[in-house]
């Protein structure tokens, strides 16, 4: 267990923490079925316009509270994560939750890890505990596959891991880049789906056919010479190439977990493969981790408004769908405290 910073003497030298916790689009494994030993490994990317927001304080006794009927359903779970991380700590003092916001529950923007490590980060700050966000995500059981929502906690911008430890070490970042400042993500949600999670994820992966060793060793070319290339060069035609064809073979990969298709939700699909169809290379389509969510990486914010208006126009565009162009985000979660009311 890592070391504890020590419990200020007494109750009011306790702080009042906020944490500011960014979605992720988890693009894609690159090696699911350890085909050279090591299972997993990671790409995804941090974004601005979703987050999951918090404040926790010192009280009187505990207090669990919520802005709106999202955030009020993610409050058991985060009782869950208050009560783990008492256990860990020792430490009982009474606290107030106060949850604004949260990300959209199992719809691929890792919204269970950013909740657990805002859970976590914020405890630490009220405390003046001295823990590292990985030692946080192995206190909450959080980063037993991926590392992007750990290390995108911390740093945000495009991050690849090398996947987890056969002795459940956590996926050691591998590289972490800024995305281009003017490259622009149409997110695609469809709220009449869920994606997997949970026993249900994990029974879908054992289910599934091994990834053969020359498809993860595509996968993993793709990555290091044209999406880290494309990315640290401001080369989004390398980029979109390598992203779209990672999403090709793990879209076939995981689709008999799926009814047969590369996307959870058919009018995610629909949508993203006529933009494919329409802008060529000049966009990059897929599904973020199972999903529903989709995206659409294009060049600029005026490439994405095009994008957005063509499909409109050629009725593509399911009225239930919502779209929103939002930038890559480059830094970690926005962490403050200050001294109670």
């Amino acid at each position: 267990m890592p070391s504890l910073s020590p419990l200020p003497a007494r109750p009011e030298a306790l702080v009042t923490a906020t944490v500011r916790a960014a979605g992720r689009l988890h693009l894609g494994f690159l090696d699911p079925d350890a085909s050279l030993g090591r299972r997993f490994g990671s790409l995804g990317v941090v974004i601005d316009g979703f987050e999951t927001e918090l404040e926790l304080s010192p009280a009187d006794t505990d207090q669990l509270v919520a802005d709106h009927p999202a955030a009020q359903a993610e409050l058991p779970r985060a009782a869950a994560h208050l009560a783990r991380l008492r256990e860990r700590s020792g430490l009982q003092a009474p606290l107030r939750l106060h949850l604004k916001r949260v990300l959209p529950g199992h719809a691929g923007f890792g919204s269970g890890t950013q909740l657990a490590l805002a859970m976590g980060r914020a405890f630490a700050r009220v405390h003046r505990l001295d823990l590292s966000t990985p030692a946080l995500a192995a206190w909450l059981g959080r980063g037993q596959r991926s590392g992007i929502g750990i290390a995108g906690f911390d740093h945000g911008g495009l991050i690849v891991d090398g996947g987890p430890g056969a002795d459940g070490s956590p996926a050691p970042v591998l590289s972490r880049l800024p995305l281009p400042e003017a490259w622009r993500v149409v997110v695609v949600m469809d709220d009449r789906v869920a994606g997997l999670s949970g026993d249900a994820e994990r029974a879908a992966i054992a289910r599934l056919a091994p990834l053969p060793r020359a498809a993860a060793a595509d996968l993993c070319h793709q990555v290091l010479m044209r999406v880290l290339p494309g990315v640290a060069g401001n080369d989004f035609g390398a980029f979109a190439a390598g992203v779209n064809r990672l999403q090709q073979r793990l879209g076939e990969h995981f689709a008999p977990a799926q009814h047969g298709s590369a996307w959870t939700s058919p009018a995610v699909g629909r949508l993203l493969e006529w933009m494919r169809g329409h802008a060529a290379d000049e966009v990059a389509i897929g599904q973020s981790s199972w999903g529903p969510t989709g995206f659409a990486f294009v060049a600029s914010a005026g490439a994405a408004q095009g994008l957005v208006e063509a499909a409109t126009a050629a009725g593509v565009r399911d009225p239930a769908l919502a779209l929103r162009t939002v930038a890559g985000r480059n830094r970690g979660a926005a962490v403050a405290d200050r001294p109670p009311r």
